[in-house]
């Protein structure tokens, strides 16, 4: 596989002899990973998931998320191929934000992790509470 300085400059017609492995270091699909599993890139996926978005819905919609880290993230799951952008010809300028067919096959999978965790937060915070207790609070 490539160096982490060679993925960047490559072609995806040089990807396509290669053994994608998220545990490899040079490999690009964990910066996809990173893009779909941090803090913001999930949540955002998340939201998105049932109707398409503007910026301003969607930056509400995922509360606490500042304007600065929804654009990035936005354009990391765009640039992956995750989101979709479509800005309307109209003025004032309308962007509406959706996913893709891979981004909702994403979604899907992430949305049933999400309901997965906040079903059995009962379990987590007594989990919590157990561990702060035994180590003197927190």
């Amino acid at each position: 596989m490539a160096s982490d300085t060679d993925t960047g400059s490559m072609s995806t017609d040089s990807f396509d002899s290669l053994a994608f492995d998220v545990f490899s270091r040079a490999c690009p699909s964990r910066s996809t990973l990173e893009h779909v599993t941090g803090r913001w890139g999930g949540l955002t996926i998340g939201a998105l998931y049932e109707e398409s978005l503007r910026f301003n819905e969607l930056r509400r919609r995922v509360d606490g998320v500042s304007e600065k880290m929804l654009s990035q993230t936005l354009h990391a799951l765009e640039r992956d191929g995750l989101v979709l952008r479509e800005a309307q010809p109209v003025n004032p300028p309308r962007v509406d934000y959706e996913l893709t067919p891979f981004g909702r096959e994403v979604a899907e999978k992430l949305l049933g992790l999400i309901h997965c965790v906040e079903g059995r937060m009962d379990e987590v915070l007594a989990s919590r509470a157990r561990y702060d207790e035994a180590r003197g609070g927190r």
